[in-house]
C-alpha cells in the first residue's frame, strides 16, 4: 500500500470504466433483465471516470491518492461539480458494494514520491444507493460500511448533488444554491433549525444582516401565523419587515415596568457597589413586595413574591421607601433609602425612560402586551422587530432581559395549553451573553439567554444568535446551537472558536471560512442533512435591512440642504427621539 508506483500501474489498467460499470449493472439485474441498449440511459460520466484511490482509513475520515491528470481532464467539464472534483471543499464518491459513499475533500498535498499524484484528507458525509445510471440515490447521513484501501474514487455530478442535498419530505425554506453548482437548491429544515437553536456568524461587511433578513423572510413566508421576536439594536430591520411584521421602538413599545422581576429591578434602581449593594437590594426587595401587595390584582394570588408580574404604582414604591426610612427600628441609616428614592425620581423624570416608566403603564395590560409582542394571533405578520437603538444604553440590557424572560416564562407556564412555539432572534448577541462574567450590568439578560440556550427547546422556545464576534460569546452558548451558519470570519480567534464548536465531519467545510465571498456561508448541524456551502439568494430591495455601507465618493459629491439636515438632526437629538 505504501508503494505509490503500484497505484500508478492501477491507473493505467483502468482504460474502460464505462464498460466495467455497465457489466456491474447488468449483473445486478441479471442478464435477462438488463435493459435493451437503445432504451437505456447513458451511464453517468461521474460514475465512470476514476479520480483516484483510497490509501488509508481512520474513523470518519480517510487519506486518498488523487491522479493529477484525471483532475486536469475534468477542469473544463460543463458540469461545475465534476470540474471541481478533487479540489478542497469539493465532494467525491466511492463505490462499496451496491452503495455510493460520499465524502468532502479537506486538504491536499503533493506526493513527494510521485509528481502525478496528490495526497488528500477527506471526511465522510453519508451514503446512497447506486441507481441504473450510476448516480447517487436515496442519500442518507452517516456511514454503515466503510471503504477499504484501494477503493476507486469518482467525481460527484450535479445530479448527485441534487440528491445529496435534497430534504425529501421535510418542511424547508430555500436560501440559495449549493456551491459550486448553479441550480442545486440549498434548503434549511425549519423544524430541525428552530428546534435546537441556530447561530449566524460573520464579520462586518460580509452581508450578515441581509442574510439574516433573507432567512427570516423565508421562514415568515412559509409560516405566516408564526411567532418571532427579533431584538434589533441598530434599527436596521424595521424597513425590511414593514409589510410582514410589526415594529416596536421607544415610541410605541410601552413595556410595563412592573413586568421586571427583582433582579431586573436591582439593575435599574440599585446604583451602589460592594457591600452597600447588598443592603440596598434587601431594602428594595422588602419595599417592592409591599408595593405589589397594595394592588388589587394581587388579592387573589396565594403566593405573591417579589418576582410576581403584578402591577404596582411607582408612587406607592416611593412612599413605602419614605415610610420605611422614617422608622426608628430600621437596621441601617437613611442613605440606602435616599439612594433608591433618588434613582426612582430620576427615572420617572427622564423622558428617555417614558416607554417603560410611565404612569399610564400601571394598568394590568399584561395580556395585551404579550399578544402584541408575541404575535398572538399573528394575522399574517409573524415577526415583531424590537428596535432598541433609541433606548438609553444603560437600560437596553434590562429591556432585552425582560423580553427574553417573559418569552421563556410564558412558555413554561403555558405547558398545559396548546403550545405556541416562539423564536427569539438576538442581533449583536455578544452584547448580551459576553464571554467574560462580570458582576453588574447585563447579568440578568446573560442568565436568561443562557437558560433559554440550555432549556428553551423543552418548552418550545427557539433562540437565534447573530454576531460578528463569536469568540466574545459566553462559553457553552454557541455549542448549544444545533445549527451554525458561518459566513466569512476575518479574525483567527473567531475562526478557531467556531471550528471548536462544530462536529468532526464539518472540518473540511469550516477550513474554507476565511476564503468565503460576501453572502456565502457554510451551514453545519441539524438544520441541513449534511454540511453545505451556500451562495445566498438575492433579496428584493424592499426586503433588505438598512445596513448598506455608505458610498463616500458619491455622498461627498452631493451638495445642498445642509442647513435643513442640521436643524432636523439637532431637533431629534435634543428631543431624544426619532
Amino acid at each position: 500500500m505504501n508503494n505509490m508506483s503500484d497505484f500508478s500501474g492501477q491507473f493505467g489498467q483502468r482504460t474502460d470504466q464505462s464498460n466495467h460499470l455497465a457489466d456491474v449493472l447488468a449483473r445486478r439485474h441479471g442478464a435477462d433483465e438488463a435493459p435493451a441498449a437503445p432504451q437505456s440511459r447513458p451511464v453517468s460520466k461521474a460514475a465512470t471516470t476514476v479520480l483516484g484511490y483510497v490509501a488509508g482509513i481512520s474513523g470518519g475520515s480517510a487519506k486518498v491518492m488523487v491522479d493529477i491528470n484525471a483532475m486536469d481532464g475534468m477542469v473544463n467539464d460543463p458540469d461545475p461539480s465534476i470540474a471541481m472534483a478533487g479540489q478542497v471543499g469539493s465532494q467525491i464518491k466511492m463505490r462499496v458494494g451496491e452503495r455510493w459513499i460520499v465524502a468532502t475533500v479537506r486538504t491536499l498535498s503533493l506526493d513527494s514520491r510521485s509528481a502525478n499524484h496528490i495526497l488528500a484528507d477527506i471526511d465522510f458525509l453519508g451514503e446512497g444507493d447506486l441507481d441504473e445510471q450510476g448516480h447517487v440515490a436515496h442519500f442518507r447521513r452517516g456511514i454503515t460500511r466503510f471503504p477499504v484501501p484501494g477503493t476507486e474514487l469518482f467525481p460527484v455530478s450535479d445530479g448527485d448533488m441534487r440528491e445529496i442535498y435534497s430534504t425529501q419530505d421535510q418542511s424547508t425554506v430555500e436560501i440559495g444554491t449549493v456551491y459550486p453548482t448553479k441550480d442545486t437548491r440549498a434548503a434549511l429544515m425549519i423544524d430541525s433549525l428552530l428546534g435546537k437553536h441556530f447561530a449566524l456568524l460573520g464579520s462586518t461587511g460580509t452581508g450578515k444582516s441581509t442574510s439574516a433578513a433573507l432567512i427570516l423572510h423565508r421562514i415568515c413566508d412559509a409560516n405566516p401565523q408564526g411567532h418571532i421576536v427579533m431584538i434589533d439594536p441598530h434599527g436596521e430591520y424595521a424597513a425590511a419587515f414593514a409589510r410582514n411584521g410589526e415594529v416596536y421602538n421607544a415610541s410605541n413599545l410601552e413595556l410595563p415596568y412592573w413586568l421586571m422581576n427583582f433582579e431586573e429591578h436591582c439593575e435599574v434602581l440599585v446604583t451602589s457597589r460592594g457591600p452597600e449593594r447588598a443592603i440596598d437590594s434587601d431594602i428594595l426587595a422588602k419595599c417592592l413586595l409591599a408595593a405589589r401587595a397594595k394592588n388589587r390584582a394581587s388579592e387573589g394570588i396565594a403566593r405573591l413574591t417579589v418576582d410576581s408580574p403584578v402591577p404596582y404604582l411607582l408612587s406607592d414604591l416611593s412612599s413605602i421607601l419614605s415610610m420605611e426610612m422614617g422608622k426608628l427600628d430600621k437596621g441601617t441609616n437613611s442613605l440606602p433609602y435616599i439612594r433608591l428614592r433618588s434613582r426612582l425620581d430620576e427615572i420617572k423624570a427622564d423622558p428617555r425612560f417614558s416607554f417603560m416608566f410611565n404612569g399610564m403603564l400601571v394598568a394590568d395590560s399584561m395580556s395585551a402586551f404579550l399578544a402584541k409582542v408575541f404575535r398572538l394571533p399573528a394575522n399574517g405578520k409573524p415577526i415583531s422587530i424590537i428596535d432598541t437603538s433609541a433606548m438609553p444604553s444603560e437600560i437596553t440590557h434590562v429591556v432585552v432581559s425582560v423580553l427574553a424572560r417573559v418569552i421563556f416564562d410564558f412558555a413554561v407556564w403555558s405547558r398545559d395549553e396548546e403550545q405556541k412555539p416562539i423564536l427569539l432572534v438576538c442581533e449583536e448577541a455578544h452584547r448580551y451573553v459576553p464571554s467574560s462574567s462580570t458582576i453588574g450590568e447585563g447579568q440578568s439578560v446573560r442568565k436568561i439567554l443562557e437558560r433559554i440556550a440550555k432549556e428553551g427547546r423543552k418548552y418550545g422556545v427557539s433562540l437565534g444568535l447573530i454576531t460578528q464576534r463569536p469568540s466574545d460569546l459566553a462559553e457553552g452558548v454557541l455549542s448549544q446551537c444545533g445549527t451554525i451558519i458561518a459566513m466569512r470570519l476575518n479574525n483567527e480567534r473567531d475562526q478557531h472558536f467556531v471550528k471548536a464548536a462544530m462536529p468532526e465531519g464539518s472540518r473540511g467545510f469550516l477550513d474554507a471560512i476565511p476564503a468565503l465571498r460576501n453572502r456565502e456561508c457554510i451551514v453545519c448541524g441539524e438544520g441541513v442533512s449534511i454540511p453545505i456551502r451556500v451562495a445566498f439568494d438575492d433579496l428584493e430591495a424592499e426586503r433588505r435591512p438598512a445596513s448598506a455601507d455608505p458610498v463616500f465618493t458619491d455622498l461627498w459629491n452631493q451638495m445642498g440642504g445642509e442647513d435643513e439636515i442640521l436643524e432636523r438632526t439637532i431637533n431629534r437629538w435634543r428631543n431624544q427621539g426619532r
